[in-house]
């Protein structure tokens, strides 16, 4: 059976989505995009060319969600898709006591429940339905290094992720039946606009009466602001992504980090309690 060349992308409208759509139509694919604003539709129309084709929906409204994969379904029908790339996703920080429920609530309305819903519809797409007449597609999953290690004041991002990596385990088991592979994407700090509206932030306002605000301050300006510093482009990240894609005996799981013994290795060396004390220390948690 011939492999299709169409891809869906979710959150292609800027960071590494945008990126992944750009990187991949040069490499030949047709690209489906999706993006929550026709603006944002238009505009990647314009930029990226005749390859890309957006597809307006928000990943957390289930109604437009099915909507869009019954209009790819006939707009592509035999043809299928090569691959799902679910990327879009938000970053909630702050002290867990502090964060407001309805914040932890919409993390994962975004990074888990957007994640399962478009997966789910758009499966039959990618092989998941008797008779298929294309070559089974590929599932890849933009985790992060916070799906494996919580740093602090991450909360709702870290347990977010960790829900991602272990369904997309349980998601690759299953759908052997299919042939239909799944694979987790882990990067480490990347250049992308998620860190400017979320656990980037100054969050002065929001939490200055927080007994953990001196805290955050540190954490902002040194972890934060250092991790950024040293971040790959988003570029550089898509294009790596799209060599693992095309692999044909993939890992099932690939990490994308800078700085990687210090932000990957060495974390997962030292004993806990020992990462524990160095995060007290740094951070200040000393009342």
């Amino acid at each position: 059976m011939n492999k299709s060349k169409n891809i869906l992308i979710t959150g292609a409208s800027t960071g590494i989505g945008y990126d992944l759509a750009k990187i991949f139509i040069e490499a030949g694919y047709i690209v489906f995009g999706s993006v929550r604003k026709q603006s944002d539709a238009a505009r990647l129309r314009e930029e990226l060319g005749a390859n890309i084709h957006p597809l307006v929906f928000d990943v957390t409204n289930h109604k437009a969600v099915d909507e869009a994969a019954e209009k790819l379904n006939q707009k592509i029908g035999d043809e299928g898709l090569g691959g799902l790339i679910n990327n879009a996703g938000i970053a909630v920080g702050g002290p867990f006591m502090d964060v407001d429920i309805e914040e932890f609530r919409y993390q994962f309305e975004v990074n888990v429940l957007g994640v399962i819903k478009v997966t789910q519809s758009f499966l039959p797409l990618l092989g998941a339905r008797e008779n298929h007449a294309s070559a089974p597609g590929k599932i890849l999953q933009i985790s992060s290094i916070a799906g494996k290690i919580g740093m602090p004041f991450l909360s709702p991002y870290v347990g977010s992720k960790h829900a991602l990596e272990g369904i997309s385990q349980s998601l690759r088991r299953e759908l052997q039946l299919y042939d239909i592979d799944v694979i987790v994407i882990g990067p480490g700090p990347i250049k992308t606009p998620i860190w400017n509206k979320g656990a980037g932030e100054d969050q002065d306002a929001k939490f200055e009466k927080s007994s953990f605000y001196k805290s955050l301050k540190i954490f902002q300006s040194v972890f934060v602001a250092q991790s950024i510093k040293h971040a790959w482009t988003s570029e550089k990240a898509a294009k790596i992504i799209l060599g693992v894609f095309e692999k044909s005996s993939p890992k099932t799981r690939y990490g994308l980090i800078p700085q990687r013994f210090r932000n990957w290795v060495l974390p997962r060396l030292l004993p806990e309690r020992t990462l524990d004390k160095f995060v007290k220390k740094s951070l200040k948690l000393y009342r």
